[in-house]
């Protein structure tokens, strides 16, 4: 009756883990560039009671046998990088990417960071930034006479000056990507670092050799489905509450075989 009381335990604790991923989802549901989370479990240890395939008698086995497992545990949190919806912005800085890729962003200890928040930004020098200051890798500066900003499909920035007719390239906005992006670090702030399970950053041109295009004044939001979300935590909510009617339910049991004496 005791191993009842820990696999139930097991259960409670891990829907607990459950809800805090559902919650972080569901609070980053106007996050632009969020990718949402999911919780994978496994079965713990087996007692193996009675060995499957044994033999019963002579010429006979037993056909499955008895095996009590041990409750369940986390073993991972899982971003899924699908596509989200995109928003028309109509401002020239917002960028949304239309596939496979990640933008580029230099932080200020030097590393280079990834993310899919397009919600660009200039600052006081003039360089594209994101909303902390982090200028995009490589740099492009806007000039100070500009009166209209293009970023072409292909990432090319060009700018047209005052008293200009023509627009002036200053810049490319090049894309990452990794062969396992649900092994990249989350860090915050919309940013990701690559890892051994992320493999190296590729570093290439949009929309060639498998990257995804740029589209200006778009913003890609949040992959999040507040429906689904909403299912998977009253899921979780049940599955949590038939865990603690099984530590009840033991507990119970115990109380009713400490009582046979009396």
């Amino acid at each position: 009756m005791l191993r009842t009381l820990w696999i139930a335990a097991s259960g409670m604790e891990a829907q607990e883990l459950n809800i805090d991923v559902i919650s972080n989802n569901l609070a980053n549901v106007n996050t632009s560039g969020f990718k949402r989370s999911r919780a994978d479990f496994q079965d713990l240890l087996y007692e193996t009671l009675r060995l499957p395939g044994a033999a019963s008698a002579a010429g006979t086995r037993v056909p499955t046998g008895i095996q009590l497992g041990h409750g369940t545990r986390p073993v991972a949190i899982q971003k899924i990088f699908l596509q989200g919806d995109y928003q028309h912005t109509q401002n020239e800085l917002d960028m949304a990417i239309e596939g496979d890729g990640f933008f580029q962003v230099l932080q200020p200890n030097g590393e280079v960071a990834y993310t899919r928040a397009g919600a660009f930004k200039l600052d006081s020098e003039g360089r594209i930034v994101t909303s902390d200051g982090f200028p995009v890798e490589p740099e492009i500066s806007i000039p100070n006479d500009t009166t209209k900003i293009s970023i072409g499909t292909d990432g090319t920035v060009s700018v047209l000056q005052a008293g200009e007719i023509e627009s002036t390239e200053v810049g490319t906005i090049e894309l990452a990507r990794f062969i396992n992006p649900a092994g990249l670090k989350s860090i915050g702030r919309n940013l990701y670092l690559p890892t051994s399970a992320s493999g190296d950053a590729v570093v290439g041109t949009a929309g060639e050799d498998g990257f995804g295009t740029i589209a200006q004044g778009y913003l890609e939001m949040s992959n999040v489905s507040v429906v689904e979300e909403m299912v998977n935590m009253i899921i979780a909510q049940r599955a949590y509450e038939i865990n603690s009617k099984a530590i009840q339910t033991a507990d119970e049991m115990l109380q009713m075989a400490n009582n046979v004496k009396r």
